[in-house]
Formats: C-alpha cells, structure tokens, sequence
C-alpha cells in the first residue's frame, strides 16, 4: 500500500499548499491529491506547483463531469503531465444530482454511465483519436473514476485505470466495491482510498473534527446511502450526529500517530493500493499549518516501510 496526501480545500493563497507539496518532495508521501469545491478546481494550483519547482506526482479527486467537455479535460490532464514531468492521475466523478440540474439544466438518468462514457472520452482524446488533440509525448495520464457505490464501480471498470473512493469504511470496500471492480475486467482499477484523519492533541474533539470535515458529504444523498449500506445507520437531517458515527466506526481516524497509521493498513488490508490521508478537520478548525503538521506525524509512521 502506498500512502498519499490530499490538500482539502482550494488554496486562497498560493503558498498554503507548499507545506502539503513538501511532503511529496521529500517522498514521504507518493502523491498529492486536490479536489474540487465552490471556489473552483485543483489544476491553477497543481500548475503553479509545478512552476514553483515541484515536480511531484499529483492526482485530482475528483473533477466534476458536468463542469468540463471532456476534450478540455484530457488536454488539462495532458498540460499537468508535462508541467510536472511526472504520471497524473485525472479523477473524475458527476457530483451530487442537484449539482447536476443545476449546471446542466437536468439531471443525468444514469449518473454512473454518464460518468463511465465521459472517461471513455477523455481517453479517446488522450489516445489521438481526434485531429485537434496534437500528439505529443508526455508522462502516463491515469483516468479515474469517483466511486461510492457497486454500481460504479462496476461501470468503472471498464474504462478507468483507478477507483477513487471518499470516506468509505474498509469493511465496506472490501465486501462490496473490490468484487464489483474485480467483475468481468481483464484489468481490474486499482483502488485509492481517501481517509479523514486527525492526531489527538490537547483541546481538540474528535467529532468536532469530523463534523467540520465531512458535514457536507453527511447531508449529501449518495454518501449516506453508502454510508447505511455499509452498516453506519446515518441520516442527512443530522450530520452531527452523522460525525460521531464516523468517528465510532473508525472512518474518520482519530488517535496518536501510530494508532492513525494501524487504521490506515485496515484499508490495505481491504484491498486498497493507495491510501491518502485527508486532513480536512484540522485545516478547517485550526489552519493548515496544524493540518500539514498531523500529515507528517502520521506519515512518518510509514518510513520503515518505505
């Protein structure tokens, strides 16, 4: 299992990032991983990443389908493979179906199959299939695909090269999702498991954390459907309480370093390739210096094993 590191949040300031990039540089992390939010996407920063003189393997988890043509986002993931020099993983996923009416005007009927033809067509792209995408050497570009639920995963694939998944249980990954990965694919993705995660320090409460973390996905639809089905017994009309069962179920690690570390080898025992450590509590409720701080605590717990 190799052991990664997200940035939570879209920089206001550039210079947020470089204590998260630093750990990557210094390779005790194998990648650095941005999603999206309402403030905009991870490539502006990845990019000026790469120009500040990190040439760190990166990933985004995940863009969201309805907010890119799918030729523009092969070429994004093209660009950030030849700015770093390095692989990118380009992960991509619909986002919520009110997210969906809103910028397309409808919802998708399927979103998985929606988002599995999207990859397919960014792939196509990457390939040269079309006259106005130059060939050019650069670094592999890894497509993912954002998965919470069988369905998706499933329909991942066929196409995807890895499976991203957001705050799912390790019981969970390994009873429902690997099988439905593993179905009928001559190469199965691999799986990429981003965790909520926070040291225990004086003052701080673990399900605090976890609510600033994670109350958005807790009253989002498709992560409490997984979340029931992976046994959590959660309601949208309560993320609080939400949080406390995340914190109850191990799926936001909470304790010293080493104890974090032994929850993060639960997932590679389920299955997972790639574990990234999120520490979105800590850079929500304090600041990301004290974030970066946790990551390297809990990161350093993996040197013999690197």
């Amino acid at each position: 299992m190799r052991v990664s590191l997200l940035f939570p949040h879209t920089p206001l300031d550039a210079d947020e990032i470089r204590p998260f990039a630093d750990l990557v540089r210094l390779r005790d992390a194998h990648r650095l991983w941005m999603g999206t939010s309402p403030q905009g996407g991870p490539l502006p920063a990845l990019a000026y990443l790469a120009g500040a003189g990190y040439r760190i393997p990166v990933g985004t988890s995940v863009q969201l389908t309805p907010l890119c043509h799918p030729f523009q986002a092969a070429a994004d993931a093209r660009a950030l493979s030849l700015l770093t020099g390095r692989p990118v993983v380009a992960g991509f996923g619909a986002g919520t179906p009110e997210v969906v009416a809103h910028l397309l005007g409808h919802r998708y009927d399927r979103p998985a199959s929606a988002v599995r033809d999207y990859i397919a067509e960014v792939r196509r792209h990457l390939e040269g299939a079309d006259d106005l995408f130059p060939k050019v050497d650069h670094p592999r570009v890894e497509l993912a695909a954002g998965v919470l639920r069988p369905g998706m995963a499933r329909a991942a694939a066929g196409v995807a090269d890895a499976a991203v998944t957001w705050m799912t249980p390790p019981d969970y990954l390994r009873e429902a999702i690997v099988p439905a990965l593993d179905g009928g694919a001559v190469r199965p993705p691999r799986l990429v498991a981003v965790v909520h995660a926070a040291v225990r320090r004086p003052g701080r409460d673990a399900r605090a954390l976890a609510f600033e973390a994670a109350q958005g996905h807790l009253s989002a639809g498709q992560y409490v459907d997984m979340l029931n089905r992976a046994g959590l017994r959660v309601s949208a009309a309560d993320p609080w309480e939400g949080a406390g069962r995340l914190v109850d179920a191990g799926v936001f690690l909470y304790g010293s370093a080493s104890e974090v570390a032994e929850g993060l080898k639960s997932y590679a025992a389920a299955g997972v390739d790639d574990v990234v450590v999120n520490p979105a509590g800590v850079t929500v409720t304090e600041n990301v210096r004290s974030g970066a701080e946790d990551a390297a605590e809990i990161l350093a717990e993996f040197k013999d094993e690197r």
